[in-house]
């Protein structure tokens, strides 16, 4: 069942569009993670939900979430990496004007990035952007029709330096913890492998 939150964390910044809450922190680096639609069934995510709200354990629920996702499951589109190259070049086009992209790792069935909103544009604004025109092109080019991405995304604000560069190591670090490369240098669509150049 979908909550309403309290009139004074929504003036805070937090606001709800199904399960999940989001913050709108303005220019506060963020984690955010978001999936292709067929990528983790709704059934599966609230069976665990029902189980770890009884033992009140978000965070295991968040590697439930993670360990399942780097498995690959679904149609896992975004092997194909003329898709991948897409959503990565989408995900650049906009760093330095509607945010500043500090690492981002495109995985086969999920992304995840850190990024601050500049002045001026809202995580929820950013997300709808990139979204919207990576499936809406991401379709043309695996001649499909029908949701690409997962409605919700998990977003995260940075709480500090130390917090900066645990997320920014995890990021990278996916794809060697999903065994898909050795180093996280390795995996072509990522910013390890920018930077490493």
């Amino acid at each position: 069942m979908r909550q309403r939150l309290p009139q004074n964390l929504i003036e805070s910044g937090w606001h709800s569009r199904d399960y999940l809450p989001h913050f709108e922190g303005g220019e506060i680096p963020q984690f955010i993670t978001f999936r292709l639609k067929d990528s983790l069934p709704r059934e599966v995510l609230e069976r665990w939900r029902l189980e770890l709200r009884r033992e009140g354990n978000e965070a295991a629920l968040r590697r439930r979430v993670e360990t399942y996702l780097d498995a690959g499951y679904g149609g896992a589109f975004l092997k194909d990496h003329a898709v991948a190259l897409l959503v990565e070049s989408a995900l650049l086009h906009f760093d330095g004007d509607r945010y500043h992209l500090a690492a981002w790792v495109v995985m086969p069935n999920h992304i995840h990035l850190l990024a601050t909103p500049r002045d001026g544009h809202t995580l929820s604004g950013i997300m709808h952007s990139i979204k919207s025109y990576t499936a809406s092109e991401s379709n043309k080019l695996l001649r499909r029709k029908g949701a690409f991405w997962q409605e919700e995304y998990f977003d995260r604000y940075i709480r500090d330096a130390e917090h900066y560069a645990q997320t920014i190591a995890y990021i990278e670090a996916n794809p060697v913890k999903a065994r898909l490369c050795r180093t996280p240098e390795e995996w072509h669509f990522s910013s390890a492998r920018v930077r490493s150049r």
